[in-house]
């Protein structure tokens, strides 16, 4: 029983140390609230170019590209486009080998 145990922990926690993966994460944006046409820092994991070829600004349907201005592993600075309307915007990661978009969790404010 004991030796069950301890084989049933071992594998658990194997899978949580291999389970994770090396998805692009982004958890803040520094400023939050600012202008069109200015730069902004991202700041995350998995941000480098292995990781991350694209960055998009989401309202709705509505996706409008950003320019990567620098970008390593743990942040990515953008230049947001003169013509962004303002609004509350989303981020979104296109993945390196082009396959996936995928949404983050960091909003940020066009005024």
């Amino acid at each position: 029983m004991k030796r069950l145990s301890a084989v049933i922990l071992l594998l658990a926690a194997s899978l949580v140390v291999f389970g994770q993966g090396t998805a692009p994460r982004m958890t803040s944006v520094t400023p939050d609230t600012g202008k069109a046409d200015a730069e902004y820092t991202i700041a995350g994991e998995n941000l480098d170019k292995n990781q991350v070829k694209e960055v998009f600004l989401t309202l709705g349907s509505q996706e409008i590209k950003v320019a990567i201005v620098t970008q390593k592993a743990d942040a990515i600075t953008v230049k947001v486009p003169v013509d962004v309307k303002p609004g509350r915007y989303g981020l979104m990661i296109l993945n390196a080998d082009c396959t996936m978009y995928i949404e983050q969790p960091v909003k940020i404010t066009i005024e």
